[in-house]
């Protein structure tokens, strides 16, 4: 895992109640689905970013997150490995306080790039369990 207990702490408590979740769609049967239920209870607004654009729990979907017309706290990458470098450089061009890749994706050099640009991240953890693990969930 990359990103220590602490910084997964602050992303979910202090960077903002705007997460865009890239990869989240309709389909019930997909963890992103599941993970963005959690963060709504959470008191989280998840923005879900799709090719497709759905609206997913009552939120309006986008094709990107360059499309979301208004400022997003945290990205949440719900994709492939090979394409998680790309959206933590879009996370970075929309203003974004913090990245963070769910479980099993992971790409090093985006992580290293997000880091000295400032921003918080997390790699290869879900921020369900760690709200479980932090005693919220």
């Amino acid at each position: 895992m990359y990103g220590d207990a602490a910084t997964a702490h602050k992303i979910l408590t202090e960077s903002g109640d705007t997460w865009a979740m890239v990869g989240l769609s309709s389909n019930r049967q997909r963890a992103a689905y599941g993970v963005a239920a959690v963060l709504r209870r959470f008191g989280k607004r998840v923005v879900p970013v799709h090719p497709r654009a759905e609206t997913v729990h009552d939120e309006q979907g986008y094709a990107s997150l360059s499309d979301i017309p208004f400022p997003v706290d945290v990205v949440n990458v719900f994709v492939n490995s090979a394409h998680a470098g790309a959206i933590a450089d879009e996370a970075r061009a929309i203003g974004a306080k913090a990245v963070w890749f769910q479980l099993d994706v992971i790409d090093e050099a985006a992580y290293a790039r997000t880091r000295a640009a400032g921003l918080d991240m997390v790699m290869d953890r879900c921020p369900a369990i760690e709200l479980i693990h932090l005693g919220y969930a």
